[in-house]
């Protein structure tokens, strides 16, 4: 319900009790999550990450663009000129999405991720699909910046390290407008 935080609802039972743990052991930080997991023994990040698997992901409402601040002209743009934005640039996330980019040696996000975001449970690497756009960006602004891991050989580090914030915003938004089939 808050494009801030991450959507838990059918994430990788592997995944959640990972992360869950690297929040309890301090590996990973969150002035939010740390104190709630040290109470939490092996039991019950089991069970919670049971629960969270289990339920269905909502889905998203169609994206819209934030207002931009640096956008003399976002006045003036018609509803058809900001959804042709939007496409623009839901469509660059697609093929960021797919295909990487060689050029910056940006990894297609499909090669771990899945077609449809869906991740992959045995490596346990997190489902993204309908994931909201705004917790993408913050995420990926984070493995970007060395916020979100100490590890300077994290994968997502060294792939968020060399994308630009458009491609940032781009992959996210389009990322969230993923559904995995059912």
């Amino acid at each position: 319900m808050m494009p801030g935080f991450p959507k838990l609802a059918g994430q990788h039972h592997g995944y959640l009790v990972k992360q869950l743990k690297a929040f309890k052991s301090g590996e990973r930080n969150s002035a939010m999550m740390a104190p709630l997991a040290m109470g939490l023994d092996d039991q019950a990040i089991e069970a919670i990450a049971s629960y969270y698997a289990a339920q269905k992901i909502s889905k998203n409402p169609a994206p819209t663009l934030p207002a931009d601040d640096s956008d003399d002209d976002a006045q003036a743009k018609t509803d058809e000129q900001k959804k042709a934005e939007l496409n623009d640039l839901i469509e660059q996330g697609s093929d960021l999405y797919r295909n990487g980019n060689i050029s910056r040696e940006v990894s297609a996000c499909v090669a771990c991720h899945g077609p449809y975001a869906e991740g992959n449970k045995p490596a346990a690497y997190p489902a993204l699909h309908s994931q909201h756009a705004d917790y993408l960006i913050k995420t990926l602004t984070d493995f970007k910046n060395g916020a979100r891991t100490s590890n300077r050989e994290n994968m997502m580090f060294m792939i968020a390290k060399k994308m630009t914030n458009e491609d940032i915003k781009a992959v996210s938004y389009y990322i969230s407008t993923l559904k995995y089939p059912e």
